[in-house]
């Protein structure tokens, strides 16, 4: 027989490993466009981003909260639902990385669980209307809000600089980049390493929730709030992830999409960091990939349409439609071959409700 807590603890690992994947497959949102003008060095960036990446996962748990909570109810949740979830995004993550596709890891984790909780049981054990309202309107209005402020602060810098020497202009905004960049990479952190924190809180709470052996208080979630130690070793996996980011997406991020001057960088980042600290701050899983991606976009298509190579900009949105169901694809596999791997442990399919379920100190398991 497997156990339980041998379960729950590759659960902690994996969610922890895909924390660090998350974050060096996401380190070009912070830093492409302050490597690609050259203010930063990629290493000296990259160090700069986990810091603050660091520093921003320990502003706040609203959005793991809805992770926790919002997708699935946790008496449904099993340790090795969770563990397919992770295996699921995970590869995702790491065949665009490999292909230089800036995804959505925040998207892919999501995908995951759908389709491993599917996988177990069955289509209405998934909250679609969460899925909805906090992934697929957000998918949409996220990148258009970043694309369309960032538009309009670059058209509006243009206007501010517009009897300035160049020279003036270009050592004023590799300055300003450097800040832009630090926000960028402090919102990331806000937003992202959330989402690990989210799926570890779910993981403790389905394991009290199924009547397995009590825990160290310390360790289990205290009402609705995540834990202290969760909050930091997810924060501390993103940071050090982000600073063994590689130059594979960066160069798309940074290059490919258009050339990117020190004060488009500027704009970019700026709008990007906006967007995404006002979803942090309303609990909004979004994808910071998408946000920064878009926000670059809209600071070239304000210079002319024709500086965005757009067949770039279509294949990032085709990866964009793709990662929620290819994610979610894996995911439903890797369940079934968890289940060869565990046995009965993972092969018990929901049944409806148990009569009394234990509950982690007052977090409710329903979504």
């Amino acid at each position: 027989m497997v156990s339980m807590l041998g379960l729950l603890i590759a659960v902690i690992i994996a969610a922890l490993i895909f924390d660090y994947i998350n974050g060096f497959h996401d380190a070009a949102n912070a830093i492409a466009t302050v490597v690609s003008t050259g203010v930063l060095p990629v290493r000296t960036a990259v160090i700069l981003a986990g810091i603050l990446n660091f520093a921003g996962a320990m502003t706040g748990t609203a959005v793991a909260k809805t992770i926790a909570a919002g997708f699935a109810d946790a008496a449904i949740v099993t340790q090795v639902v969770v563990l397919a979830a992770l295996i699921g995004a995970s590869i995702w993550n790491l065949l665009t990385w490999w292909y230089g596709i800036p995804s959505s890891s925040s998207h892919a984790l999501i995908g995951g669980l759908a389709g491993a909780v599917v996988a177990h049981a069955g289509l209405s054990a998934f909250n679609w209307g969460t899925l909805g309202t906090k992934v697929l309107i957000p998918l949409i209005a996220s990148p258009l809000a970043g694309f369309t402020i960032a538009f309009l602060f670059m058209v509006g810098l243009l206007w501010l600089v517009r009897r300035m020497r160049p020279a003036a202009v270009q050592r004023g905004s590799r300055r300003l980049q450097l800040v832009s960049a630090c926000a960028m990479a402090f919102s990331h952190g806000s937003n992202d390493a959330q989402k690990a924190m989210g799926i570890i809180t779910l993981a403790l709470v389905a394991y009290i929730a199924a009547g397995h052996a009590a825990m160290p208080a310390w360790m289990l979630p205290d009402g609705k709030d995540v834990p202290q130690w969760v909050i930091l070793a997810c924060a501390a996996a993103i940071g050090l992830g982000t600073m063994a980011g590689g130059k594979r997406i960066i160069k798309t991020m940074g290059a490919k999409i258009i050339r990117i001057t020190p004060l488009q960088g500027f704009a970019a980042e700026t709008a990007g960091t906006a967007t995404i600290l006002t979803a942090s701050a309303f609990g909004v899983p979004v994808s910071t990939t998408h946000c920064i991606s878009a926000c670059i976009m809209g600071v070239g298509a304000s210079k002319r349409l024709s500086a965005v190579r757009w067949g770039v900009a279509g294949n990032i949105v085709l990866a964009w439609v793709l990662t929620i169901p290819m994610s979610a694809g894996f995911a439903y596999a890797a369940l079934y071959g968890l289940r060869a791997v565990f046995g009965d442990a993972a092969s018990l399919r929901w049944r409806g409700p148990r009569a009394g379920p234990r509950r982690a100190r007052g977090v409710r398991a329903s979504a």
